[in-house]
């Protein structure tokens, strides 16, 4: 007999009562059988009920978000042929590289007889029935402006363009030609970050929200691949973020929050730089704290920018020292700046026995960590410092420096933080001496 809601009963059949429905499929049904997504996806996977206007899953990588948001997409356009689908990344790179191409995508999910053509060229997929998906990218929030859609998917929202409110705009824009069909809806996937235009969605009302974690698709996951990320990220905070999918909040009294760096991002910096300092943050042993090394530059329009963290971890001197000296040559630096706290002498040594052609100057600190970062997170405050890229265990640590608090980071101290502010105080708060003429 056949099920009246097959979903329900797979749940509780057994083995051999599956192999007897099978059987008495018609060639239709059993050709159609290994591509109905609900038999194969986990609850989470699959669309919640009620009369949502967003639904955003926010979980760690491997959690098979982008599975859920092609298959999603897929049950959209084979049900509507009149939908018009709006397909929004960070980029058009990964929109394409992702959401259409990927292994996960829209033209490797759904039954190959009603998979969409992709038209490179036109930037757009259509089905075999009529619907269509155009592709967007969030760094062009003017390219949503016009545009009508009946549906979107929007893959990683927490990674998309923070600077001058961009992400912000491509969103509203979205939203302002989200306006055709009987009930528009749009679907969010990302792994999470506190972001302003995240944690804006997670306050508005008619937002349904899936969580999860990387563990919960271990099925589909090498073991071996779990195994090393929990080994390398355990219970940090980059782990719980990345893996398990928590929303790492601010600190309270926190010098930077996660908001402040999200404004002072940008994608690449202008060339070229007029200075280039690397600030090191010595361990005091090989096995004990991280040593920082961070890249910053101070470019032509008097902004300081943050170019690299080449900081390694558990690292002998010779290792440490051998970092720096490639991030030296890498970036082409005119000065390291080292604390010297730990053995000034030794620091000096080691540095110049990595072949370090470059001035170095030893700096001693006669305040804390804290109340050093505090005129640089002033610069921060004031649009002096950008971020070029995304540097999460360096963002992590400076969030977890607390203004009269001492430090609640990641780790036992805050060494690429202390880097950071060793490199942009030499950069743009240094005290340097006018020169002048002395009589003689």
């Amino acid at each position: 007999m056949t099920p009246v809601d097959p979903l329900a009963w797979m749940a509780g059949a057994t083995d051999d009562e599956i192999d007897r429905f099978v059987a008495g499929m018609d060639a239709r049904e059993r050709r159609e059988w290994p591509w109905i997504w609900p038999l194969l996806a986990r609850p989470e996977q699959l669309a919640p009920p009620g009369d949502w206007n967003l639904w955003l899953i926010l979980a760690g990588r491997g959690f098979g978000k982008t599975r859920a948001g092609a298959e999603w997409v897929q049950g959209v356009a084979e049900r509507d042929p009149a939908a018009r689908i709006a397909l929004v990344a960070a980029n058009l790179g990964e929109a394409r590289g992702v959401m259409i191409e990927g292994e996960s995508g829209l033209l490797a999910v759904g039954a190959p007889w009603r998979r969409a053509r992709f038209e490179p060229s036109l930037r757009r997929l259509v089905w075999p029935n009529g619907a269509q998906a155009q592709l967007y990218s969030a760094q062009e929030p003017e390219s949503l402006r016009g545009p009508q859609h009946s549906h979107a998917w929007c893959d990683e929202i927490a990674k998309w363009d923070m600077a001058a409110g961009r992400a912000e705009r491509a969103w509203d824009n979205l939203l302002l030609g989200l306006r055709l069909g009987a009930q528009p809806r749009a679907m969010a996937t990302t792994t999470p970050r506190a972001v302003p235009l995240l944690r804006r969605l997670l306050a508005e009302d008619g937002v349904a929200v899936t969580r999860g974690a990387t563990a919960d698709n271990a099925a589909n996951l090498p073991p071996r691949f779990l195994r090393d990320m929990r080994r390398a990220f355990g219970r940090t905070v980059l782990g719980r973020q990345e893996l398990d999918g928590e929303l790492i909040e601010d600190l309270p009294g926190a010098l930077w929050t996660r908001a402040l760096i999200e404004e002072c991002r940008e994608a690449a910096p202008p060339a070229p730089q007029a200075r280039v300092v690397i600030g090191v943050d010595p361990p005091a042993s090989s096995q004990g704290d991280a040593c920082g090394i961070v890249v910053c530059a101070l470019g032509g329009d008097g902004v300081g920018r943050v170019l690299a963290d080449a900081s390694v971890e558990k690292a002998s001197p010779e290792r440490w020292a051998r970092a720096v000296a490639q991030a030296a040559r890498r970036w082409q630096a005119d000065r390291v700046v080292a604390e010297a706290n730990q053995g000034g002498a030794m620091v000096a040594s080691v540095l110049r026995a990595a072949e370090i052609s470059l001035p170095l100057r030893l700096v001693h600190a006669s305040r804390g960590k804290v109340a050093r970062a505090e005129p640089v997170a002033a610069l921060y405050e004031a649009g002096r410092v950008r971020h070029a890229g995304t540097f999460p265990a360096l963002e992590d640590e400076l969030c977890g420096l607390i203004a009269g608090g001492g430090y609640q980071g990641p780790g036992r101290s805050p060494d690429r933080a202390d880097a950071l502010v060793w490199a942009l105080t030499e950069l743009m708060l240094a005290r340097r001496r006018a020169p002048r003429v002395v009589a003689t």
